[in-house]
């Protein structure tokens, strides 16, 4: 047994791990990230197996399959994966699983990093699978080594749904010795529960749903992730809470100095602990209700007012009384509690400085900026539209490049783009998509477009690696999650393969060969693809990647005619002015070569 300071994500990894867990997959997504990452840590002292999966419907399958065997299964991604894996998991949900399977879905309130504030908790009751809803990194440690024996004992997957301050918040804990994966049984043939027939899932739907509105409501209110502080008979008010929103609304409870107010708190809100609340209701006239993103328990607790003629008050999102949206702190929640309990508190407004307007940008020497900047002088003057994707290229929306018109899904560029040529046929279209992001949900894509002969220019922005969440090896790396090398899937013969051509690579920075790889594939009546290669320049740190380093470039004053042309066009964070000359932060310059080839009086230079 030893004491750490652990990230959340880590707690959830060691808690899978304490739990014997034989099979981790998932698909890199914040801020569920880190978890394979630091399982990846111990796989040798468990005998366990990791994968980064091509995405996350993938994962999900993998696991279905392990979890057939017996084998105890953990499944992480971001709560928009979760529409990915939503095949797999609504039809698992009638299946059932025979070794324990634990999916993270973890939520992003805010959102900080993702396209939505889906709240996993909801999709939990669409699919029908018990979710669990940690408070802190301490209870997500505990709570997923319970959810694989609950997941066993009701042969169902279970949902363990953290927020980003769960997963990425920090706890000391006590981490006891880390036991070797668990025996597996082995699989037993039975079509009779493993093949998904109509009438198996009728039969199925019956048992399911006894299990959620009768058996479950009654044991989860028995279970230790729910509980009533501060029991008052009598009491006027309460508080219920689940979540990080629990542990807000208890510090904002001290500071207003108020003890007495009971507490009911929800850590596993579907199926929803039914005979707790009703006994919590019982004492409290009027509840608010503190949850982030969608009102959950709020409508959970007006359809029990509802079915058992209650006369509480639920008071919450529903009635305008807490945000609707965005992530919760506790200076919010403290305003509301006290509004609810009738305390004039005034708001902690602390008079900060200004700070300098900071959008998001590429990196100096990111090699999605010369991409875009290639097509967009390639396209001069033609009507286009430029469907953009999920990934650090999103920033290509930024001006001075102005290169994203669209962003909806991973793998959407594709797809989008065939919709806009058969809207409007006279307009250029073309698509930019990430080498991860490719393999994950692009294939589909360009397989529809010369299936239904579309007129497109599919952009692969090929960078060497999973940038945006923290460059994690995808199919085209040639490395395994388990340290293993295998064998580099080749972009370019997949997409040959399907009948893209041509097929063009190219090095974004040779401006010139960019540009006219461009205009060769606009030209031609089908769909065709430029993959724009060279590595993030996060990588070349990495000894494979020395040949790409360079030195920083440098302006050379007596040439510089002060056009700004180097900043407008392209707006690398490295080019500033100093005076009326151009300057060029030697911190941030790589020595990408791009700038150079746009100065029109060559007076910028390599510093050597």
């Amino acid at each position: 047994m030893s004491k750490k300071m652990i990230m959340g994500n880590e707690a959830i990894a060691l808690g899978a791990i304490c739990a014997g867990v034989n099979v981790i997959s998932g698909y890199p997504g914040t801020p569920s990230s880190e978890i394979i990452e630091f399982a990846a840590k111990y796989i040798k002292q468990t005998g366990a197996y990791i994968e980064w999966s091509v995405n996350e419907k993938a994962a999900l399958e993998v696991a279905a399959g392990a979890s057939y065997c017996g084998a105890r299964t953990l499944v992480t991604m971001k709560q928009v994966g979760l529409n990915v894996a939503g095949d797999p998991a609504m039809c698992l949900s009638y299946v059932g699983v025979k070794g324990g399977m634990v999916i993270v879905s973890a939520d992003d309130p805010g959102p900080i990093s993702s396209q939505t504030e889906q709240d996993t908790r909801m999709y939990g009751a669409f699919s029908k699978i018990p979710v669990f809803d940690p408070s802190s990194p301490e209870e997500a440690f505990e709570m997923i080594q319970q959810a694989f024996k609950f997941s066993e004992r009701y042969n169902t997957p279970v949902l363990l749904r953290p927020t980003t301050r769960i997963d990425h918040g920090y706890a000391s804990m006590e981490i006891p010795e880390l036991p070797k994966a668990k025996k597996i049984e082995g699989f037993e043939k039975d079509t009779g529960r493993w093949v998904i027939f109509p009438r198996t899932s009728f039969l199925n739907h019956k048992r399911i749903f006894e299990r959620n509105e009768f058996i479950l409501p009654s044991e989860f209110s028995k279970s230790k992730f729910n509980f009533i502080e501060n029991k008052i008979p009598g009491s006027k008010k309460g508080i219920v809470a689940s979540g990080v929103s629990y542990c807000y609304a208890k510090e904002a409870l001290e500071i207003l100095g108020e003890k007495n107010i009971p507490v009911l708190k929800i850590g596993t809100p579907y199926p929803f602990p039914s005979e707790l609340a009703k006994s919590f209701l019982a004492d409290a006239e009027e509840v608010l209700v503190i949850e982030e993103l969608d009102p959950v328990i709020e409508n959970d607790l007006l359809k029990l007012c509802g079915k058992n003629h209650l006369e509480n008050k639920i008071h919450g999102k529903l009635t305008k009384e807490i945000p609707e949206a965005g992530e919760y702190s506790v200076e919010i929640v403290k305003q509301a509690i006290a509004k609810f309990i009738g305390l004039e508190v005034s708001e902690n407004k602390i008079e900060l400085p200004p700070l300098p307007v900071r959008p998001p940008v590429l990196c100096a020497g990111c090699p999605h900026r010369a991409s875009f900047y290639a097509v967009k002088q390639a396209m001069k003057g033609e009507k286009t539209v430029y469907c953009g994707d999920i990934g650090c290229y999103t920033l290509g929306n930024a001006k001075p490049l102005d290169m994203c018109d669209t962003c909806l899904c991973m793998g959407a560029d594709i797809t989008m783009a065939q919709g806009f040529f058969h809207a409007e046929n006279d307009r250029h279209c073309f698509s930019f998509i990430g080498d991860s992001t490719f393999f994950a949900s692009g294939i589909t894509g360009v397989v529809n477009a010369v299936y239904n002969q579309a007129r497109q220019t599919i952009c692969i922005l090929d960078n060497s690696t999973t940038a945006m969440t923290g460059h994690q090896p995808h199919p085209g790396t040639g490395v395994t999650m388990m340290g293993e090398i295998t064998e580099k899937i080749s972009i370019e013969k997949i997409l040959k393969a399907v009948g893209v051509e041509p097929v063009v690579t190219v090095n974004p920075f040779n401006l010139e060969e960019s540009i006219a790889a461009v205009k060769e594939c606009d030209s031609h009546e089908g769909v065709s693809a430029v993959i724009f290669k060279s590595p993030c320049i996060a990588l070349l740190r990495k000894e494979e990647f020395k040949e790409f380093r360079k030195p920083a470039l440098c302006v050379e004053n007596e040439k510089c005619v002060g056009c700004k042309k180097c900043i407008n066009e392209i707006g690398c964070p490295a080019l500033g002015m100093n005076g009326k000359k151009a300057r060029i932060d030697s911190s941030l310059c790589t020595g990408c070569s791009l700038c150079p080839q746009i100065c029109p009086v060559n007076a910028i230079a390599s510093k050597n």
